[in-house]
């Protein structure tokens, strides 16, 4: 197996996260930081940007999400909503996974032939940052899931934390100990999902 894909392959969904790890927070930002550092983007544009928080500040994530939402959710049905966020906030950390939209904008004013296609070029290079981030850590034994409080808690965190007003939130990564062990992971068949020419 190549040493790819054993990787993707530890890379798993993680809600049972503890603070029972051993890498030393600073080690931690730097292997986040390489992660999306070495993640490609489009026309090399490096649109991504992270707010790494640890201890009170990734609870506070946590917290702003959870007032925001029972602004929306129903009282007599927050009960699963208030478990899952408390989940989050058990790890040791979280990241915020951002889009600079100044980047994005630039890149339309000097490559006009491509202005339509930027935004969605954009994700792909977010989406390629948060697998590379989720990747490296699952291959230090670090549990995470991705989530998408967004837009519900974008105002809340930009004003907690002093964000750009060009950051576009895209999503957030609790991480911390596997508490639990990973559920099985089901794949569709290939019939339906691949289609291989020129053998």
């Amino acid at each position: 197996m190549s040493k790819t894909i054993e990787a993707l392959t530890k890379r798993r969904t993680q809600y049972a996260l503890g603070r029972n790890v051993s890498l030393p927070k600073d080690q931690i930002e730097t292997l986040i930081k390489q992660a999306i550092r070495l993640a490609p983007s489009s026309f090399n544009s490096q649109s991504s940007r992270a707010v790494i928080l640890f201890g009170a500040e990734s609870d506070k994530v946590w917290s702003l999400i959870d007032a925001e939402l029972r602004k929306i959710v129903p009282a007599d049905a927050f009960a699963p909503t208030e478990a899952k966020l408390k989940s989050f906030a058990a790890g040791v950390g979280t990241v915020l996974f951002y889009e600079d939209q100044d980047t994005i904008k630039g890149l339309q004013e000097n490559f006009p032939l491509y202005a339509d296609a930027f935004p969605g070029f954009s994700m792909h290079s977010a989406g390629m940052a948060q697998l590379a981030v989720w990747t490296a850590l699952a291959e230090e034994g670090i549990g995470a899931s991705l989530q998408h409080y967004s837009p519900i808690a974008d105002a809340a965190l930009a004003s907690a934390f002093s964000l750009p007003a060009s950051w576009k939130l895209q999503a957030q990564m609790p991480f911390g100990s596997n508490e639990a062990p990973f559920l099985d992971k089901a794949f569709i068949e290939d019939e339906g999902r691949f289609v291989t020419l020129g053998k």
